[in-house]
């Protein structure tokens, strides 16, 4: 019996009240990758294989997986995390933009420092523009819900 101020705890029987867990499907320990599985997860994301096609190769390579999507999810959000390096999105945009020699100029609001605009173009892209100044296509959509 162990006790305390508040509280009693007794012990009528110290074994388990049930059987072990045949399946181990939602379990942390069963349901991490391993490391192979790693490494072949960052591979798949640098080729921009989509987690729900991940989670389905390792299925395939292995019919007894306990990997669920969410983990394989959360992997993959931890390489994006990672590879931006502490910087938010539209960060990593411009650096993004400038390693891969894109040209790219952003503007902020005049009474804030909220960014208000940003144009970031292909050097195959400005190369055309200036060979045919008269037609100019822009692809304005931003994907608002992310």
């Amino acid at each position: 019996m162990a006790t305390s101020e508040n509280w009693q705890l007794f012990i009528h029987n110290g074994r388990h009240n049930h059987k072990i867990a045949v399946y181990s499907h939602g379990h942390a320990q069963a349901a991490r990758l391993m490391e192979e599985q790693l490494q072949q997860t960052e591979q798949f994301k640098k080729s921009h294989v989509p987690p729900r096609n991940i989670l389905r190769f390792f299925r395939e390579q292995d019919v007894g997986c306990t990997v669920n999507s969410q983990k394989i999810y959360n992997v993959v959000a931890k390489i994006k995390r990672d590879r931006m390096q502490g910087r938010n999105r539209v960060e990593e945009v411009l650096c993004l933009s400038t390693e891969r020699d894109y040209t790219g100029f952003y503007r902020n609001g005049e009474d804030s420092n909220v960014l208000s605009d940003i144009v970031v173009a292909h050097p195959t892209s400005i190369a055309m523009l200036r060979m045919w100044p008269y037609m100019l296509i822009m692809d304005t959509t931003y994907k608002m819900n992310k």
